[in-house]
């Protein structure tokens, strides 16, 4: 079996291998640290990786004899997931050389179930954008067109996996940044309900919308995955006390005759018309499937943009607050003795954050401190809060007459690196589609659904009422059953990597 074979299985397949004898964990961990040696230089899908560690921890694991879901298999983690020993920086300097104490939930049950542990996966900073441009160790590339970003804020865990640099990974979603890198990338991404899986470990954003999914090369490696890492913790106050159904185990279920919703107010004005087109077509495989669509309205939805904004700022703002160059991370060589105590101190607080802080980071900390100060928070972050509960009451109505919602992921392809690095509001709008179920609580999964002219992948998006994740899953795999847009790969050759130097 040739190197790029292994790299290109799924979860499944390459359980299914591992458990018959016919592979070794060991073959497949240095086929795929081959590949990420081969590519990573260009694509910076990961921002550091450790051979020497990485096999003493498969050594580990095979010495306790794990007979997990996951034995053997390495599942690759984004920057800001914390690994117990391993260096996380979430891609800001004001993180760098941090180690972490512990390991987080989802890392804890993934050891459980005998997978290799692989992070630092590339993000923008602190989760801060939609292309991983805003990393401050460099972007990512997307693999099917080296000048276009691989969408955000999990770009370095998308590109991995559709690159066959990750066999799967796990990515965190605040505002679509599971879903709209995987739509850019050609893969699927889940963002599971507010609640269904722990965010103990998870280096906040916002705390009220974070979410730990899965990107994965299908949809039977999400459901694999969303079982590993689903279910109630303790340590997580937030954290549902759901009980997780079998996934994988009723991905086949007939579809037939449920109801599928298509929002009007998604189908507007700014979506580009190859997308329009690929979900046009989407449609008409699920009518062939026996699946009823229908248009809904969701009437909040054109606000939901400018609530998403105050809100997440508001509690980035908070959450940063924490980096202030005193308990850990990067700290301003200032010179206390120089000044009084208390101006001294004030002085290291304000140059570490100027230092340690990224462009983006520092717009979103402004702004969210804004929107909290005193004269502006009842005008701008308590009304963002109750158009919030107007967005959710849209979809609660919506389920009465819909089992999913499909809309585009995203209203573009994958947009050239630096197209819109000079207008934010721009880059803004790259989430449009996907805020919307952050503020409500709901999962929704993207998957491939075709390709642009100029050879992107697209991508379409399926919502569910809250934790119905079995629901989205059995709809999703129906389509990719009927298609083949999953089993499509980019082509990486060494002729392309010299000529997009």
């Amino acid at each position: 079996m040739s190197v790029d074979s292994l790299a290109a299985l799924t979860i499944h397949e390459l359980h299914s291998l591992i458990s018959a004898g016919k592979i070794q964990p060991q073959q497949l961990l240095e086929d795929l640290l081959e590949r990420i040696e081969y590519h990573n230089g260009r694509l910076h899908a990961y921002l550091s990786v450790d051979p020497d560690r990485l096999h003493r921890q498969l050594e580990d694991q095979l010495r306790t004899r794990k007979a997990g879901r996951l034995a053997g298999i390495p599942i690759t983690l984004k920057d800001n997931l914390c690994v117990s020993a391993e260096e996380i920086t979430c891609a800001s300097r004001i993180l760098r050389g941090f180690r972490c104490p512990y390991d987080a939930t989802v890392v804890q049950r993934l050891r459980e179930e005998g997978a290799v542990i692989i992070p630092r996966a590339n993000m923008d900073e602190f989760a801060f954008g939609s292309s991983t441009e805003n990393s401050a160790f460099g972007g990512t590339r997307n693999p099917w067109a080296l000048d276009r970003v691989p969408g955000g804020s999990s770009g370095g865990s998308a590109c991995a996996v559709s690159a066959d640099m990750a066999i799967a990974a796990l990515g965190s979603d605040t505002g679509g940044s599971i879903r709209q890198p995987a739509c850019c990338c050609g893969v699927v991404g889940l963002k599971p309900t507010y609640g269904r899986v722990s965010r103990y470990g998870l280096v906040a954003f916002a705390s009220s919308l974070d979410q730990i999914g899965p990107i994965t090369k299908d949809v039977t490696d999400a459901a694999i995955l969303l079982g590993v890492i689903a279910g109630h913790d303790a340590r997580d106050s937030t954290c549902a006390p759901v009980e997780v159904p079998d996934y994988v185990s009723t991905l086949q279920w007939p579809v037939k005759k449920l109801r599928i919703g298509i929002p009007k107010e998604y189908f507007v004005e700014g979506i580009d018309t190859e997308v329009k087109a690929a979900l046009d077509e989407a449609v008409r495989t699920f009518e062939r499937l026996g699946l009823v669509c229908e248009s809904i309205s969701l009437p909040h939805t054109p606000y939901a943009i400018a609530t998403y904004y105050l809100i997440a700022t508001a509690e980035a703002s908070s959450n940063l607050a924490r980096y202030d160059g005193v308990q850990y991370g990067y700290r301003s060589a200032t010179n206390l003795r120089q000044e009084s105590s208390s101006n001294g101190l004030l002085e290291m607080h304000r140059r570490t954050r100027t230092e340690g802080f990224g462009s983006e980071v520092k717009r979103r900390i402004l702004l969210g401190t804004y929107v909290l100060s005193q004269g502006y928070y009842e005008a701008y972050y308590l009304k963002g809060m109750k158009v919030r509960t107007l967005i959710k009451q849209d979809f609660d109505a919506a389920w009465s007459r819909c089992d999913v919602i499909l809309t585009p992921t995203a209203p573009t392809p994958a947009f050239r690196i630096g197209e819109k690095l000079e207008n934010p509001l721009q880059m803004y709008l790259s989430d449009v589609y996907t805020i919307s179920a952050n503020l409500a609580g709901i999962p929704g999964l993207s998957m491939p659904c075709g390709f642009s002219r100029e050879g992107l992948p697209l991508g379409m998006q399926l919502l569910a009422a809250p934790f119905k994740e079995q629901k989205l899953l059995q709809i999703a795999y129906a389509y990719e059953q009927a298609t083949d847009w999953h089993r499509r790969k980019p082509t990486l050759s060494r002729q392309q990597i010299a000529q997009s130097k």
